[in-house]
């Protein structure tokens, strides 16, 4: 494994958010495009407000990936551990999303707190490099 392989995952991560919106869009007909944002407000279907939530959830985890990504990259983290760790990071957060939608709450806790512990390898890993 390469750090573009790292790069890639930083990339899948942001776009994984922009799956779980269109999956909520779909999951009702007559969407509303000219109020996105009213009209989700206003569903009430449950599949759509899970993977809205989880549309939401993967942007809030994306920058802090990304940073870790970054920072590690930076400080001269061995690149095969920053990719491992880029990819449990992209595979947690589908599985995720996935439990999401599925209305799998234990499952959907256990991948975000996993690929929070990706992250805060990352970061503690870069900030031990420089150290």
């Amino acid at each position: 494994m390469t750090l573009s392989t790292a790069y890639w995952c930083v990339l899948i991560a942001a776009l994984l958010p922009y799956c779980w919106v269109a999956l909520a869009k779909a999951s009702v007909p007559r969407y509303d495009n000219r109020d996105p944002r009213g009209w989700i407000a206003r569903q009430e279907h449950p599949r759509l407000r899970r993977a809205y939530n989880a549309h939401l959830n993967a942007l809030e985890a994306f920058a802090p990936f990304a940073a870790g990504v970054v920072l590690s990259q930076l400080a001269g983290v061995a690149h095969e551990r920053i990719a491992m760790l880029g990819i449990a990071f992209v595979t947690l957060r589908l599985l995720h999303g996935i439990a999401y939608v599925a209305d799998v709450a234990w499952l959907r806790s256990l991948a975000w707190f996993a690929a929070l512990g990706c992250v805060v390898a990352l970061i503690a890993q870069a900030a031990l490099s420089i150290a």
